[in-house]
């Protein structure tokens, strides 16, 4: 199993030149939707218009299909104000799209709660949009439009301020869950303690888990050291 920073690694590349904001939303979103046991990494973030014009152009002067309506200057990626992100797979390598999948199998679809925390977080979602629907997409775009952001106009420092705050506040939030999440721990069918769930690892008394399994434990205080041992071992 990956650690958070690993994951977290994935997507570093793509965050820069990222509005700082966006940043620290997509920087969150990652880390919630660890806590609840869906890997992601970020695909793109910010795109040139060179870059745009040639996405644009697919599906209409270029193979493929057409996936953005977006011509270059047109489209918040450009401006720093939007990510794509993908479902990080088991292997660390391999990504997917399928927006049914659900890996972690709590009975809800790991694209689905990747983006009710991008929405609690204040990001739009592009599945949304009214046009072409673009389930990998989320934008923060501070009720500016394109055309303004051409022009020049950059989000008010009142618009980042709230938008930290509500960022804090999710994070904040996810904190004070986290420490709430006892988990039972059941050996043979009988509960032998209480753990703790912590972004995907599960913190449990040794000694209680160990002896249920028949094993001797001991601990060594100047070492501090753990040590178990089957029955048999001799």
């Amino acid at each position: 199993m990956r650690t958070l920073e690993q994951v977290k690694l994935k997507s570093h590349k793509r965050l820069i030149g990222l509005h700082p904001v966006v940043v620290a939303a997509t920087l969150a979103l990652i880390e919630r939707s660890y806590a609840r046991g869906v890997n992601i990494v970020i695909t793109q973030g910010l795109r040139s218009i060179e870059e745009q014009d040639a996405l644009y152009a697919q599906g209409r002067t270029k193979p493929g299909a057409i996936v953005t309506n977006a011509k270059g200057g047109t489209s918040y990626h450009n401006f720093g104000l939007a990510v794509d992100f993908a479902l990080l797979l088991p292997d660390g390598k391999q990504v997917s799209w399928d927006l049914k999948r659900d890996g972690d199998a709590d009975g809800m679809r790991d694209w689905t709660e990747v983006v009710q925390g991008a929405k609690a977080l204040g990001l739009e979602w592009g599945g949304d949009f009214v046009s072409i629907k673009d389930a990998p997409h989320f934008q923060m775009t501070f009720c500016l439009t394109t055309s303004q952001l051409r022009a020049g106009k950059e989000p008010t420092a009142s618009q980042v301020a709230a938008a930290y705050i509500k960022i804090g506040k999710c994070t904040k939030e996810d904190s004070e869950v986290k420490k709430d999440v006892i988990v039972s721990v059941i050996v043979d069918g009988q509960k032998v303690a209480d753990g703790v769930a912590d972004e995907g690892v599960t913190y449990t008394p040794a000694r209680a888990i160990a002896e249920a399994l028949g094993a001797i434990v001991s601990y060594d205080a100047k070492n501090k050291t753990v040590t178990i041992n089957s029955k048999e071992a001799k």
